[in-house]
């Protein structure tokens, strides 16, 4: 089955111990076992969480040594805030109609108007 990449980013940002994983990767590499610390989870369980978020594109894991850093690659975030954004500009709109409406009320709600 082909799935688009945003889908797939999507579905990789579905699960809220990912998200925190990647929250965490902001901040620099890490390793999986400073990334399984913060959850009461096995390693196995940290482990599938990463390999959702490698398949997805957005860590990458790196081999220094015996060390293996996990670091965030943000490239798919792009697409997500360039979809997000068409819904941004959607509500921008809305709230500059009903702040328009807003002001035409109080217009004729002015202060010689007995209800004001």
């Amino acid at each position: 089955m082909v799935t688009d990449q945003l889908s797939t980013t999507f579905a990789a940002l579905a699960d809220p111990t990912r998200r925190a994983i990647l929250a965490r990767l902001t901040r620099g590499e890490a390793t999986v076992k400073e990334l399984s610390a913060p959850f009461a989870m096995s390693g196995p369980a940290i482990s599938k969480h990463l390999r959702v978020l490698e398949q997805a594109g957005l860590i990458s894991r790196g081999r220094e040594a015996q060390w293996r850093p996990c670091r965030l690659e943000a490239a798919p975030m792009r697409e997500v805030t360039e979809f997000a954004e068409q819904y941004r500009r959607f509500w921008d709109e809305n709230y500059a109609r009903l702040d328009s409406y807003l002001k035409t009320l109080q217009q004729k709600d002015g202060p010689d108007d007995p209800a004001a």
